[in-house]
């Protein structure tokens, strides 16, 4: 279809509008955002004069909300720059600008009759043929287009982002049965590959999908916390990682939407689906409706079930909600067997197995509410969606969930689901027990590497469709490894492409690393076209095992650090300088050696979500695996642009000595993390590999040649000292850093500026290297760099600033 989107108007600038506009904004599209016009001055404009047909105060509520949404966090932009393909309006003065738009998306209150005056505005202005579409989260679609031209039903459907948009991916497009065939096949098209979205097509039912069964889910634990007798605390803890879902979990979630947010939806479904068996959970409980009344609605009112507060020493304590006496309380530790036994189980669906056979109260919550949940979902198909696959593909996106609910009755085993529901009184729906009956025992499989589903009329398995822009590792590790260590796997993408993924804890980067990418390109070089480094894990990597450096500087095994820092130098220069080419796909946390990796491929191809950064110097070390060295090639690469060569040393320096991390792939570019011309964005997470793929070839394709080992790096020598040494000794003499802080600074610094030779000279890479060496090993023997590590290693978090 010949349709592109170039320009789009997004009516109404509320806290999702705004945030849909900024989303827009962010891949590359220009934007009109529009609001009502103001009714009244507010004191500011009456101390200024101004009066209600001054520009200021009719653009007032958009530009407002703008500001607002621009400044708030996490950001709903890549970079601030992307601002500026908003331009602001009103719906009096500009509605008359949407006749330049491809898309006009509605945004407005969800109030029937206000969308209805909107759209008559909105069929005196737009172009014929282009997109009109609505983000209700609630108001069935097909209400909204009657009474419209055919043109108008021709090219309308709901459009459903979830909050916030440039986060969560999933975008639910519900048709009308008079939208037109292409128009759906385009939006969630255009929905993937632009906007990185997870497009789920919905039926024009109760809160579609996602909010159908995610408010179910909620809405029933609200329930069960009083047949359980379980707390905040408890309940938070059983439904968080260990289950596969956000940190958030259940109420910590609720507080950050809002209370309020999720009983109108409840409220809704209560009154919109009459015909639904569970309507009754729908039912707020005393307590949630206590709440309503006392307007503890969470983060927006400063209360909810969490209320953080200041204990009697001014620390910040964050308090629990005793859902009996309503009363606010110190949270409890909760101690689980069941979730002990899962920690080491990195496989989530084994974890699942692990949970379901638990003996503990969070086993037993385990079974009875996700029996209730099979129950659910079983019985929601045919009525809000056909498959299987489309109701775990909203609950991954839209809710976070690493599995959705099918999946899960998956990694148990259908048969054993069905028994463990029985045993809490629950029946699964008629064609569960048909299906099982026919010998099918699972509602996917993995066949020739793609995923299948069971489709329910033809009582067969069918591809799910639109897998052929992805490439999932999970559907064909099982036949096409071609080599693997304990660290990781290297697989053949075809067409001579291969790609090594990590499988570590975190995908941290230790021995069996290294030596899986040097084996990779072995085996690249000597029989194929080029390698992809990229996985499927919830992050890229989050750098270098500081546990195996802390054990042997712990021991003084000096030698085997020295051994281990050079392993990892070399193994970015061989990514840098194999005769194939080397494409690193990083997205989500790209942290330390796994950034270094990235700076020294050939081409990185990364996911708009990537935050990528040096940050050694967080736990008293400077970055030994290249980063040190690239960074300075850089800044070498940079002089003859620039007439002070000392004021890009600096930039460079102050990224890596304040640990700079990207909050996008954007921002990854503007910190120096990648080159001009050398890099590509997925917005589309799932498409990444495929993408990786396709660079990597097109390298290939165009004759790739091994790179030359560079000789011609400017350093400053003393000349760049001076500098570094003076901002260390000026920000130590005002207390802004420490003793250790002002010895790291003067390390890296010396390596940056090539030691102290007395003029600028043109130096190696390996002369670099050497010194980056070095000065990471001496670091490694430093008291405090080993109180760090510990304390970084005993918390269990990635190194990040």
């Amino acid at each position: 279809m010949k349709r592109s989107i170039k320009k789009v108007a997004v009516l109404g600038s509320g806290i999702m509008g705004s945030r849909i506009a900024c989303h827009f904004a962010n891949i590359g599209v220009e934007v009109l955002l529009l609001d009502i016009v103001p009714k009244e001055l507010n004191d500011k404009e009456q101390a200024k004069g101004l009066t209600l047909a001054s520009p200021l105060v009719r653009n007032r509520i958009v530009n407002d909300a703008l500001i607002f949404a621009a400044k708030s966090s996490p950001s709903p932009v890549y970079n601030k720059e992307v601002l500026n393909k908003i331009k602001t309006g009103n719906f009096e003065d500009n509605m008359k600008d949407i006749a330049s738009c491809d898309w006009t998306i509605e945004v407005v209150v969800e109030n029937l009759k206000i969308k209805k005056i909107v759209y008559d505005q909105v069929e005196q202005f737009r172009r014929p043929g282009t997109l009109i579409t609505s983000n209700t989260s609630g108001i069935p679609i097909h209400l909204m287009a009657e009474g419209r031209s055919d043109d108008f039903k021709k090219y309308f459907c709901g459009t459903h982002f979830f909050n916030p948009p440039r986060y969560l991916r999933l975008l639910e497009i519900i048709p009308t049965p008079d939208t037109d065939k292409e128009i759906i096949n385009f939006l969630m098209h255009y929905g993937d590959k632009f906007l990185g979205k997870t497009t789920v097509l919905c039926k024009d039912t109760p809160a579609f999908i996602a909010n159908r069964v995610g408010v179910y889910s909620i809405m029933a634990l609200l329930h069960l916390v009083e047949k359980m007798d379980l707390t905040v605390e408890e309940v938070d803890k059983f439904t968080g990682p260990a289950l596969g879902r956000p940190k958030s979990a259940t109420f910590r979630t609720t507080d950050v939407v809002g209370l309020d947010t999720m009983i109108n939806v409840a409220n809704g479904l209560s009154e919109n689906a009459p015909n639904d068996e569970q309507k009754e959970v729908f039912v707020l409980p005393d307590y949630v409706k206590k709440m309503q009344e006392n307007k503890w609605l969470g983060d927006k009112t400063g209360q909810g079930f969490y209320k953080k507060t200041k204990d009697k020493e001014g620390k910040t304590e964050i308090l629990a909600l005793d859902l009996k006496t309503l009363e606010y309380r110190p949270q409890n530790k909760i101690k689980s067997a069941t979730l002990d036994a899962t920690k080491p189980i990195e496989n989530l669906r084994e974890r699942m197995k692990v949970y379901a056979a638990g003996k503990d109260k969070a086993a037993e919550f385990f079974r009875v509410s996700f029996s209730g949940l099979f129950e659910y979902v079983s019985n929601r198909i045919p009525e809000i969606s056909d498959e299987t696959y489309r109701i775990d593909d909203a609950m991954r996106a839209g809710f976070g969930w690493e599995l959705g609910p099918f999946e899960v009755w998956d990694a148990l085993g259908v048969k054993e689901g069905v028994e463990m529901m029985k045993a809490n009184g629950k029946t699964p729906e008629k064609w569960i027990t048909e299906m099982l009956e026919a010998g099918n025992t699972s509602f996917y499989k993995i066949e020739n590497g793609n995923k299948t589903y069971y489709d329910i009329p033809s009582k067969s398995y069918k591809a799910v469709p639109g897998q052929d822009a992805f490439i999932v590792l999970d559907n064909i590790r099982a036949s096409k490894t071609i080599w693997k260590n304990s660290g990781t796997t290297l697989t053949d993408l075809g067409d001579g492409i291969l790609n090594l993924e990590f499988h570590t804890k975190m995908n941290t980067i230790g021995g069996e690393v290294l030596a899986g990418i040097n084996k990779a390109i072995d085996i690249a070089e000597k029989d194929y076209r080029g390698l992809v480094i990229g996985n499927d894990g919830t992050n890229f990597s989050a750098g270098a095992n500081v546990g195996m450096i802390f054990m042997m500087a712990v021991e003084q095994e000096w030698d085997e650090v020295n051994m281990a820092i050079k392993m990892f130098q070399n193994t970015s220069m061989r990514i840098r300088y194999s005769s194939i080419p080397v494409v690193v796909a990083p997205h989500n946390l790209t942290l330390g050696g796994g950034c270094e990796f990235a700076l020294h491929a050939d081409h990185v191809q990364l996911n708009a979500e990537t935050y990528m950064g040096l940050v050694e110097f967080g736990v008293g070390l400077i970055p030994g695996g290249g980063g040190t060295k690239e960074m300075t090639l850089r800044a070498s690469d940079e002089f003859h642009a620039e007439q002070i060569e000392q004021n890009v040393l600096k930039e460079k320096f102050l990224t890596i000595a304040m640990a700079k991390v990207s909050t996008s792939a954007l921002e990854a570019y503007d910190l120096g993390y990648l080159l001009k011309d050398k890099f590509s964005i997925s917005m589309n997470r799932s498409r990444l590999i495929a993408d990786a793929k396709e660079k990597a070839l097109e390298l290939a394709n165009a004759g790739y040649t091994q790179p030359v080992r560079r000789s011609d790096i400017k350093v400053l020598g003393k000349y760049g000292l001076g500098m570094v040494y003076a901002g260390a000794n000026t920000m130590r003499s005002g207390n802004y850093i420490s003793d250790h802080d002002q010895k790291i600074s003067q390390k890296l610094g010396y390596v940056m500026c090539g030691g102290d030779l007395s003029a600028p000279t043109l130096v190696t890479e390996q002369y670099l290297l050497d010194l980056e060496r070095e000065a990471f090993l001496s670091l490694c023997g430093e008291k405090k760099t080993l109180e760090r590590i510990q304390s970084i290693i005993t918390k269990g978090k990635p190194l990040r600033n």
